[in-house]
């Protein structure tokens, strides 16, 4: 099932909102190891990649997808073997962000915040928080994400607040980019409390005051329908309540682990784009005429384009595994070293993730030809993917905090963008 949506509906739901997915009727699957989860996200991505283009064409929200991927195991392969998860390695955990988001980048984005909130619980939580929230994830339930805002003059700066109620708070504000919500069965929501200090607020996806509207209109990344939130006096209880400020107390890789999970994003996509250039220059593409040959394949202009491009893939791959153990190590040991350490890593590893993704995305058409820029292709989904997905962080800023270190020694901001 897929919840599509034509620019007639998308009109009227910029005024009203849709209703959640039902809970899955049993439990997931909880994935057993590293392994594992490759070979589960393996067979995921086939099946995502069969109708991706048309999701994309068509603006559809991938509810069966989701419900597959969610009850596959993945997505709480970080929750920590002491409550009863797999807790692989973050550089499988980026590999197998990387691998959904070859098929389809939206279904890829939308367990980002998903698997940043558990990382965030095991952080800052106390034990009867873990044991309740890591159960409803090991079970197979999804939480979304209302966090960002428009209109305040920073990223950090949130108006939403809630007010204490005793065994419940009571949350008011509005939210954007709300990637995940939709489709999600629990939306954590970003409220600051009366000292100003930001908190996860737990919220059930059909609680009264609480709505998802699937306003989303990007170019790029439509399946993640990343829409706005409105909460209109929405009850949380305290259990679902969770501290987000303290993971900002003292070091720790959360900040990171949000990071790596984008730059796993758009790996994905660079990764795709140089395959789908490979695929329609050797069987689609024609040699251009001063070329001498007889199949595009054997332009040698495009051969050293494609070995630049795959190479380069190669790089931001190898510099994404390098975050994910140095993330590993931030985890286990968590102090201003190895945290600086994940961060730096995993900022390297952004910025190139960035760039392959925009370089290949951008030079498939060149490669290709003219051919390929025809609708019933739908090749261009890789450049607005990439294009849209990669404006999440600015990039020149990852530079920047890499060559501080570099020469200043200058340690990484700490924050959740860092």
């Amino acid at each position: 099932m897929n919840i599509a949506v034509d620019a007639r509906t998308l009109e009227t739901r910029t005024r009203q909102g849709v209703p959640g997915p039902a809970r899955p009727p049993s439990p997931a699957h909880v994935i057993r190891d590293d392994a594992e989860a490759l070979a589960v996200a393996h067979r995921l991505a086939a099946e995502f990649r069969l109708g991706a283009s048309e999701r994309d064409r068509n603006h559809a929200r991938p509810l069966a997808e989701l419900d597959a991927f969610s009850q596959s195991g993945l997505w709480s392969i970080n929750v920590p073997r002491a409550y009863g998860g797999p807790e692989v390695s973050y550089k499988t955990l980026a590999q197998v962000i990387a691998i959904i988001s070859a098929a389809d980048p939206a279904i890829g984005q939308i367990a980002q915040n998903h698997l940043g909130i558990v990382a965030a619980i095991r952080t800052v939580s106390d034990e009867p928080q873990k044991q309740l929230l890591f159960g409803e994830v090991l079970r197979g339930t999804r939480f979304g994400n209302a966090f960002s805002e428009r209109g305040t003059k920073r990223a950090a700066d949130f108006e939403t607040r809630f007010t204490d109620h005793g065994d419940h708070v009571i949350v008011r504000g509005q939210k954007f980019y709300a990637t995940g919500a939709l489709l999600a069965h629990l939306v954590p929501i970003v409220a600051l409390d009366a000292e100003g200090r930001a908190w996860y607020a737990i919220a059930e996806r059909d609680a009264p005051g609480l709505s998802v509207i699937d306003d989303w209109s990007s170019f790029g990344q439509r399946g993640t329908a990343s829409g706005t939130v409105l909460i209109e006096d929405v009850r949380v209880e305290k259990t679902h309540l969770v501290p987000a400020w303290r993971g900002y107390e003292a070091p720790s890789a959360d900040g990171a682990i949000f990071q790596i999970i984008q730059a796993a994003v758009d790996a994905g996509i660079g990764r795709e784009a140089l395959n789908d250039t490979i695929r329609f220059v050797r069987e689609k593409a024609r040699p251009w005429i001063d070329s001498g040959q007889e199949r595009a394949s054997d332009d040698p202009y495009t051969i050293q384009a494609v070995g630049d491009l795959t190479i380069r893939q190669h790089a931001a791959e190898a510099l994404l595994d390098k975050a994910g153990l140095a993330l590993d190590a931030a985890v286990a040991r968590p102090d201003a070293e190895s945290v600086a350490a994940a961060q730096l890593a995993v900022a390297e590893a952004k910025v190139l993730t960035t760039d392959i993704a925009l370089a290949a995305s951008n030079k498939l058409f060149e490669l290709s030809g003219t051919r390929s820029t025809l609708a019933a292709e739908n090749l261009d989904r890789h450049w607005r993917n990439a294009r849209t997905h990669t404006l999440h962080d600015p990039v020149r800023w990852k530079v920047a905090i890499v060559g501080n270190h570099a020469l200043n020694g200058v340690a990484p901001p700490f924050h959740a963008w860092s």
